[in-house]
């Protein structure tokens, strides 16, 4: 393979070759949920983006450890409680195997490692002493406080002044501060809070740190990725940045940053406060997690992508034609092939460009109409080696378009009778039960081969 692999790099706002720290071990760490209700289809795409690249570095290298993050301790999280009279451990647990469930449904692997939070306070509290030892933080009012103006690199990943950094924080102007851009470690809870015991009294550890710590229990003090949504730039993985670099005396702590896009709803951007958010367990009802992930990857990664009926059903359509020459092609037996010096694989290398990749997957698909039955062997061979990269066209053919009701047997039973009924020149009853499938959402194609149906 001649191609390397390159990738956009948030940090240096360029596309740069991929060049990790150990070759023999990649190390990628991503944000994941914060677990108090259904996560959105706009906590679905770095999920689903990084499985991507996840599946690419596996190809790539000996070994990759993949972690994505459970937020299981949080304000969102202390409110739902309170507001549903719920036990946070009923809740976060619950939402915990929802979000698990929903990344099934999407196709994801499942990542090396997936920490939560809360196992994890005693890192958190270790990495508070080593940034107080170190000078750059300090205690205020029981809480205890990065100290920004002790990193003269402090917002270099964001690109952001003080004053940007300031309005785009939010930040809480507190007496207690020495400047507003001060985030805390950690904050002091009541006792009839949750929290746990610290050298600083019963508290819990402020948001940013728990992703800090726990990089550095599993995956070291430098990583070669650190993957999230753009909104995460900043705030959260610029005091990422602060406080593992500081906790490490400057060590590199992230060698590649990525960040996918936003997701527009109609056209607008999708918010919770807007009430145009739409989780994936709702969106689940109505497609299989096939189409809402062939949707999240038929747009590049950084772009935004503007998510609607239209682009699921164009979706359901792109994958109805490709699982079309699949099933057509039941009888090909495939074998193990080597995609590596494919235009797929150079677009997968080109900073992950799936939609350029899927547009690939369609070149096999054609290929695998034509008559030659070795063109077809080989060109089936390429389509599920390549779908498999992407998480795409594993199912079979057959269940795609029928679907996973209790009602198969009998439409199979009905499908003999018409072929019964045509044989026996009865065209008027075979009629009859098309139009009885058609009326029941059942489409039927005849062919050479025989007769198959699938679910309009």
């Amino acid at each position: 393979m001649t191609a390397k692999l390159h990738l956009y790099n948030t940090a240096n706002r360029r596309k740069e070759l991929f060049e990790p720290a150990d070759p023999n071990h990649i190390k990628m760490y991503v944000c994941g949920p914060t677990v108090y209700n259904f996560i959105h289809i706009g906590n679905a795409r770095p999920a689903v983006v990084f499985d991507v690249v996840f599946r690419l570095l596996q190809t790539l290298y000996p070994a990759v450890s993949y972690a994505r993050n459970i937020t299981d301790v949080d304000d969102k999280i202390i409110n739902t409680a309170q507001e549903t009279g719920q036990s946070i451990d009923a809740i976060t647990g619950r939402f915990s195997d929802e979000y698990l469930a929903d990344m099934v449904s999407l196709g994801n692997l499942d990542p090396t490692m997936t920490p939560k939070a809360t196992e994890h306070i005693e890192d958190m509290i270790r990495m508070v002493e080593s940034l107080l030892a170190k000078g750059h933080a300090y205690e205020a009012d029981g809480h205890v406080l990065f100290d920004v103006a002790s990193m003269p690199e402090y917002g270099k990943l964001s690109n952001r002044s003080t004053e940007d950094m300031l309005a785009g924080a939010r930040v809480e102007v507190a007496d207690y501060k020495r400047s507003p851009s001060d985030f805390v470690l950690w904050k002091p809870a009541s006792a009839a809070e949750v929290g746990w015991a610290s050298p600083w009294g019963h508290g819990r550890p402020g948001w940013h740190l728990e992703c800090s710590a726990m990089i550095e229990r599993h995956l070291g003090e430098t990583i070669d990725i650190h993957g999230g949504g753009r909104d995460l730039i900043f705030p959260h993985h610029e005091n990422e940045v602060a406080q593992s670099c500081c906790a490490h005396d400057g060590k590199t702590f992230v060698r590649y940053w990525m960040h996918n896009g936003y997701i527009n709803i109609n056209g607008e951007k999708m918010a919770k406060s807007a009430g145009n958010f739409r989780t994936v367990r709702e969106l689940l009802d109505h497609y299989p997690g096939e189409v809402l992930r062939f949707t999240l990857l038929n747009a590049h990664y950084r772009s935004e992508l503007d998510f609607s009926l239209d682009t699921l059903n164009q979706a359901k359509g792109s994958l109805d034609t490709l699982y079309g020459f699949l099933r057509e092609a039941s009888d090909v037996e495939t074998y193990e092939v080597d995609i590596s010096d494919t235009d797929f694989m150079k677009s997968m290398l080109d900073d992950v460009n799936t939609p350029m990749a899927i547009s690939e997957l369609y070149q096999w698909a054609k290929q695998l109409g034509r008559d030659a039955n070795g063109d077809k062997v080989q060109a089936k061979s390429m389509l599920l080696t390549a779908g498999k990269l992407l998480g795409l066209l594993q199912g079979d053919p057959d269940a795609w378009f029928q679907g996973e009701s209790d009602d198969s047997n009998e439409i199979d039973a009905l499908v003999n009778e018409r072929n019964k009924a045509k044989q026996e020149k009865n065209f008027a009853r075979a009629d009859e039960i098309r139009a009885e499938l058609l009326s029941r959402g059942i489409v039927l194609e005849d062919s050479r081969e025989g007769t198959k149906w699938r679910r309009a």
